[in-house]
């Protein structure tokens, strides 16, 4: 019998070894749910678990419709629907999840958020539960935590002049590094990318976040609990205290937390943060509407970042052809006013581009993986006095373009001719 402990999920060997051997593609997935729906509702529950581990799955959602309920799962950040269960069969695989996740199994008509541990393969995998009223029943979204998404500096996908400026920036003792963009955009992942780097015996390093995403050695991480009044701003004026070399703070949302993290930076911390800002020139006015002052903004940042992921061609099935005169027009006007510092590879009108296919490896789509794309500015002595001007969104980007940032977009575009990604991927996601 497989083991039913509130809390966690533990699957059998023998389950892992059929997943593995067995689902490599989203195909084979809705095979396996479609025989696994006709047993125990503990054996569905692993079956979908151990499947989204192996298919790189981040988020399961089920979704209750009149006659049946869809599942659909997000693999490179898009969803895929995958299989409809009848109204008995979810009920019962919902109130599994719930009792897992230490849920109410009796409440329906308010939102739970709960969480539990999927062990597998010497992982123990961190799935976050959301449930919420819908029109036919909850809706339910799993969130996956692997840990092996955790990555390196390296692995971000920076081009070798950015990855030499954020190297020197980790060096400095204190100020900001902000990363920025929409939810979903990879900001945690590249701040954690950064700790790894910094993790020493000689320094300590504090987290507040909410939630802890994944757990990191050599590190003290914390979780905002707001029921309890732990809040961003209550945990960091605490943290201050523990005599911290390196602060993180999962997302500055607030003047109180804008206020404490930029003061704490000015008395001899580094603090990495993120903020939701479009851009990385919309940073200081992000953070001037929260209710910051100019002149501790100015001397506070050292690095902002903006970034978006991009889905990454599969290498198993990509084609390539020629770049299309208008492309080729279009990309040699971008890359006109490149720093010299910035590598891209030689474009000419018969450069090749990839094409995505779709193959098995990448469920038929023509991606897979994904990678980040950046733009980022230094603020050196003249960046903060020009800061202090209180600048335009438009007047700082172009302050900061003059002294080598290269937009994201653009930068997306090196990547396309380096034949990791799109066109239409760095359109997708950087268009306004």
């Amino acid at each position: 019998m497989p083991e039913k402990i509130v809390g966690q999920i533990k699957i059998p060997p023998e389950k892992t070894l059929l997943a593995k051997e067995k689902i490599k593609h989203i195909l084979d997935y809705r095979k396996y749910i479609n025989v696994y729906a006709k047993r125990e509702i503990s054996e569905l529950t692993e079956i979908i678990l151990v499947g989204a581990f192996f298919l790189d799955v981040s988020d399961i959602h089920w979704e209750p419709k009149k006659e049946e309920v869809l599942m659909r799962v997000r693999i490179d950040g898009v969803l895929h629907d995958i299989f409809f269960f009848s109204h008995e069969v979810y009920n019962a695989l919902c109130s599994r999840i719930k009792l897992l996740s230490g849920l109410k199994l009796n409440v329906t008509d308010r939102p739970q958020d709960g969480r539990f541990s999927l062990l597998i393969e010497d992982l123990s995998v961190e799935i976050r539960t959301s449930t919420l009223p819908s029109e036919y029943g909850e809706s339910t979204v799993l969130r996956m935590l692997n840990p092996k998404w955790v990555v390196d500096m390296e692995s971000l996908g920076l081009r070798e002049d950015m990855l030499k400026i954020f190297y020197e920036e980790l060096k400095k003792p204190n100020g900001v590094i902000i990363c920025t963009g929409p939810t979903g955009s990879g900001k945690t992942t590249t701040l954690y990318a950064f700790l790894q780097k910094l993790i020493s015996p000689e320094i300590k390093i504090i987290t507040i976040e909410d939630p802890i995403e994944y757990h990191l050695k050599g590190v003290a991480q914390t979780q905002v609990d707001e029921s309890k009044g732990y809040t961003f701003a209550t945990g960091l004026r605490a943290i201050v205290r523990q005599d911290p070399d390196v602060i993180l703070v999962g997302e500055i949302r607030d003047k109180e937390t804008a206020h404490i993290a930029l003061q704490a930076s000015l008395t001899g911390h580094l603090v990495l943060t993120t903020l939701h800002t479009n851009d990385a020139a919309g940073t200081v006015a992000r953070l001037l509407a929260l209710g910051a002052d100019i002149n501790t903004i100015a001397p506070a940042l050292n690095l902002v970042i903006a970034q978006r992921l991009v889905r990454k061609v599969c290498p198993n099935c990509a084609e390539w052809q020629k770049i299309s005169p208008e492309l080729y027009e279009k990309l040699k006007k971008e890359f006109a006013n490149l720093p010299p510092t910035v590598k891209a590879p030689p474009l000419t009108p018969e450069t090749k581009i990839p094409l995505p296919k779709g193959c098995e490896k990448c469920n038929f789509t023509g991606y897979k993986g994904r990678l980040g794309i950046f733009e980022a500015f230094q603020v050196d002595d003249e960046m903060e006095k020009f800061i202090l001007t209180n600048p335009s969104i438009v007047d700082l980007r172009k302050k900061a373009i003059e002294k080598g940032m290269v937009l994201m977009h653009v930068d997306g575009y090196i990547k396309v001719l380096m034949g990791l990604t799109t066109i239409e991927e760095v359109e997708r996601v950087t268009a306004e």
